[in-house]
């Protein structure tokens, strides 16, 4: 029985399987396989494995076998390739601005024989570049490949750090692009606003899709935002909040309340008393304040007795005057006599 092999040609590209046939390999290891296009050096990620637990489709089912363990000669010769690569990018931006195309140059990748160099570019549109290509065929001397890439792409072999502050996913680990769209953000509760779900790349983050499925699986038994639900023939609710992750809803009830419950729980509200009537624009969460009890009256004072008329003495002038008062009106009449100018007391004397 034969073992499988996963071959990886660039770091962040897809993995492919290869019949390890009667080498012994691992993860980690160099080798050489038959492509396509021939010849290629790539490195082995994951170890062997029976080919029967592998998941082949119909025109998969003759796997490519590795031609053989990659030597010092051959790793030699990858970076004698890389070093072409960097020549050739360089000549090919050159002929590009000779040639005043509207068009973005990304990525040189020669093949591991030379048998062929791909350049990889981005354009708004349509490009004739038969000219470019026959001067980088007479300065090269050898195949050349011009293949045009969406944005997405780019971002891919280019690289970069994220939002969240990691490499790019794409660039990473993601063998394929998965399709994108608003939906997912708003099935998440995310900011539409473009700036916070788009990547570098321009385009709605790969990132959306991951946990995508999750919400839809927590959201499948949630009463809409917006729904009137109706518990009983005297009880109605309308949703007004959803939290997902925990799997709750608040909703405001014709009675005045504000609940947030499961939906499992939303049957048992009907059953709930009603609270006390709500002030006058209330939503019925503040309960209103006890009344307070009304203090005993204070007893009032008697009211003072009026004055007598002249000429007649009151209750209070039969009583005799008290030592303290005698001793104030006494003080006053010194007071009173020390205050008079020398006129005043030759005024007050009766002529003779």
């Amino acid at each position: 029985m034969g073992k499988v092999v996963g071959v990886r040609f660039q770091r962040g590209c897809k993995v492919y399987d290869f019949d390890a046939g009667h080498f012994v390999l691992g993860p980690g290891d160099m080798v050489i396989v038959e492509t396509e296009q021939g010849l290629a050096l790539g490195q082995v990620v994951h170890g062997p494995r029976p080919q029967v637990e592998v998941e082949l489709r119909p025109q998969d089912q003759d796997l490519k076998q590795v031609y053989r363990l990659a030597t010092p000669e051959d790793l030699q010769q990858l970076e004698q390739n890389s070093k072409l690569e960097k020549e050739a990018h360089t000549l090919c931006q050159e002929r590009i601005a000779a040639r005043k195309l509207d068009m973005n140059l990304v990525k040189v990748e020669c093949l591991f024989d030379r048998s062929k160099i791909i350049f990889y570019f981005t354009a708004e549109g349509r490009l004739d570049f038969r000219d470019l290509v026959r001067d980088l065929v007479a300065k090269l001397r050898t195949r050349v490949e011009m293949r045009q890439i969406g944005v997405r792409h780019e971002a891919k072999l280019l690289g970069g750090l994220g939002s969240c502050g990691r490499e790019l996913c794409c660039a990473t680990f993601l063998k394929d692009f998965e399709p994108v769209s608003v939906k997912m953000a708003k099935e998440q509760n995310l900011s539409l606003n473009p700036t916070k779900i788009s990547g570098l790349c321009g385009r709605l983050m790969c990132c959306l899709t991951y946990e995508f499925s999750t919400y839809q699986a927590l959201k499948r038994d949630l009463p809409k935002l917006g729904k009137r639900l109706v518990l009983s023939p005297e009880l109605e609710a309308k949703v007004i909040r959803q939290n997902v992750l925990e799997r709750k809803v608040t909703v405001i009830l014709s009675d005045g309340r504000e609940v947030t419950c499961s939906p499992e729980e939303l049957a048992t509200l009907a059953s709930q008393p009603a609270p006390a009537p709500a002030p006058s624009g209330g939503r019925g969460r503040v309960p209103l304040p006890a009344p307070m009890e009304a203090a005993p009256p204070t007893p009032a004072a008697p009211a003072p007795p009026p004055p007598a008329p002249p000429g007649e003495a009151g209750p209070a002038a039969e009583a005799a005057p008290s030592a303290e008062g005698e001793r104030h009106r006494r003080g006053r009449g010194r007071r009173g006599r020390g205050r008079r100018g020398p006129g005043e007391e030759a005024a007050g004397k009766n002529p003779s």
